[in-house]
């Protein structure tokens, strides 16, 4: 049955009037993170961590620069006990940073909870109680007063077992469902827990506003952030923070729009790992901002360790095409976009260095640990002469004439065509060599001699070998290569003019060699090209010449 009937807009809660952050542009400065990588995230394995790969995860987001962290749900769990006691007891938590713990509002369970985290130095105590019509209906079947009732004494019991504690607590609250909760009743209660807890600037508490299932449109969630935000008693002592699950795939749109309402916190999860969907991607939030020229306060620069370290520890995979962290996430196979970053590339190089404004690449791929040639330009059949062009001069220093690159950049796609794959920097070098610079099917010039005429010409020499056999043949022409170029229209009656020719060298010293890249036009109008690399730059220059005409005789005797 496929019947949207069944579905009515009315089971989520409808925005209330609340749109000053529809006037702000961007998220100006950075939330504070908390990973619950180790908790949601965890939950939502098919094999959940060990203690061993819950470790080196836990290391793995105190380098990002994670200062908050949800640990576990030590209550429900032996193992996230287990972990929880290991770091407390190992000295394994910095000074700088604060675990966290979830628990239900409901005694035996809080009082576990506070077992767990004696000795820590800095903990946050998540407590939370679903607050929605569908929950209070049909699961628990209680009253609006009886379910804020169950969130104050959770928050008293909190409140009471604290004082015992040497260490810095937090308290956090959760109406959890909140979104399918009625505005007006979520802050009657997220105001009952504040009354209790008593915050203070100097001391706050947390009050997170829960998307636990995708229900509307973000600006939706939005604006009940908002309502939140204007209406919470003690605002100036409660952090708000939000924690967007991803139903309906646009849970980073929640997380941004609930910052621009008021959020001052995000709970979400490294590439969006969590229960359904999953939850909001903490790296998408945050390398968004860093395109607007926002400090996150996380360091993505080794994109590739920390996917290795989340493949390896949740045995999940991360999307190709998954923001910021994907293989393909740079890559450009589209011919039009290689030429495009390939000249934005350039103008940056020589006008601003310092700014990045590169067509198709929103962000510098080095800035999370991606290289150009092998990341961004990528060669396949759908591939262009300016991507090819690139490739060839960032990872070889060559230089293709601008009249040259379309006749190589077809050559190069129609190899990828015929063997239906994508070509690596050192498959596109092999076919410029094998068919530009070592090309010669037809003949080779095995000996050129010159000598210097009377008339201030200049006569050529050329052993010529062709289908076996070597024939002498010289020409007078106005200069070296001339001269050779007249010796080959004389030996294959045929006709040309030598359109292209650039040099330029290949590297520096005193073994430096150079390349030559010659264009011929026969009287057709058809144009061929020939390149050639040699310490000396007359050799590379008829050898260019040789490849250019391989390839025109080689036309005609087909």
């Amino acid at each position: 049955m496929f019947d949207h009937k069944q579905y009515k807009r009315g089971y989520y809660m409808p925005p209330v009037d609340c749109f000053d952050w529809v006037k702000k542009e961007y998220v100006d400065k950075a939330p504070i993170w908390c990973s619950v990588d180790l908790r949601d995230g965890n939950q939502a394995l098919i094999e959940p961590m060990g203690l061993d790969e819950k470790l080196e995860f836990f290391r793995t987001l105190l380098k990002v620069g994670f200062k908050q962290i949800e640990v576990g749900f030590p209550a429900a769990s032996e193992t996230e006990y287990e972990f929880l006691r290991t770091i407390i007891e190992q000295d394994m938590i910095p000074e700088d940073v604060t675990i966290q713990v979830l628990t239900q509002a409901r005694e035996h369970i809080i009082k576990k909870t506070f077992e767990a985290i004696s000795g820590a130095p800095n903990a946050i105590v998540h407590v939370y109680n679903s607050t929605s019509v569908a929950q209070r209906e049909q699961v628990f079947n209680k009253s609006k007063e009886e379910i804020k009732q169950i969130a104050i004494e959770g928050a008293r019991l909190l409140k009471e077992l604290a004082k015992d504690e040497k260490g810095n607590i937090t308290f956090e609250y959760s109406p959890e469902s909140f979104t399918g909760t009625e505005p007006e009743y979520a802050l009657e209660v997220c105001n009952a827990v504040i009354d209790v807890w008593e915050p203070t600037p100097d001391h706050k508490c947390i009050i997170n506003l829960p998307v636990t299932v995708e229900m509307s449109m973000p600006h939706v969630y939005a604006c009940q952030v908002e309502y939140m935000s204007k209406n919470l008693h003690n605002r100036d002592s409660v952090i708000i923070s939000i924690h967007p699950h991803n139903d309906r795939g646009t849970g980073v749109a929640d997380a941004e729009l609930a910052l621009l309402a008021g959020g001052d916190r995000i709970e979400g999860t490294l590439f969006g790992n969590g229960e359904r969907t999953g939850n909001t991607d903490i790296i998408t939030v945050a390398m968004n901002m860093y395109t607007h020229g926002v400090d996150p306060g996380l360091d993505f620069s080794d994109m590739a360790s920390l996917v290795k370290v989340y493949e390896r520890c949740t045995q999940l995979k991360v999307e190709d095409r998954r923001p910021y962290c994907g293989k393909l996430v740079f890559a450009a196979f589209s011919g039009s976009h290689q030429d495009a970053i390939a000249k934005g590339m350039r103008h940056r190089t020589q006008n601003d260095p310092n700014s990045w404004n590169v067509p198709y690449l929103p962000i510098n791929p080095e800035d999370v640990g991606r290289k150009y040639d092998s990341d961004v330009i990528r060669i396949n059949s759908q591939s262009g002469k300016g991507g090819v062009a690139y490739i060839l001069e960032m990872n070889y220093g060559l230089d293709i004439p601008k009249t040259m690159r379309a006749d190589v950049g077809y050559t190069v796609k129609n190899v990828s065509d015929e063997l239906h794959k994508e070509l690596s920097p050192n498959e596109v070098y092999d076919v410029f060599v094998d068919h530009y610079i070592k090309y010669n099917p037809v003949f080779k010039m095995k000996e050129v001699h010159f000598k210097q005429e009377d008339n201030k010409l200049i006569n050529a020499s050329v052993t010529i070998e062709k289908d076996g056999e070597s024939t002498v043949v010289s020409e007078t022409g106005n200069g070296r290569l001339n001269a050779v170029a007249k010796v080959l229209e004389s030996y294959f009656s045929t006709s040309f003019n030598v359109t292209l020719y650039e040099e330029h060298a290949l590297n520096v010293g005193s073994d430096s060699s150079a390349i030559a890249y010659v264009g011929i036009t026969d009287d057709n109008g058809d144009r061929y090209y020939g390149a050639g690399i040699d310490p000396d730059i007359m050799r590379a220059s008829i050898d260019a010449l040789e490849s250019a005409v391989n390839r025109q005789v080689e036309k005609v005797k087909d």
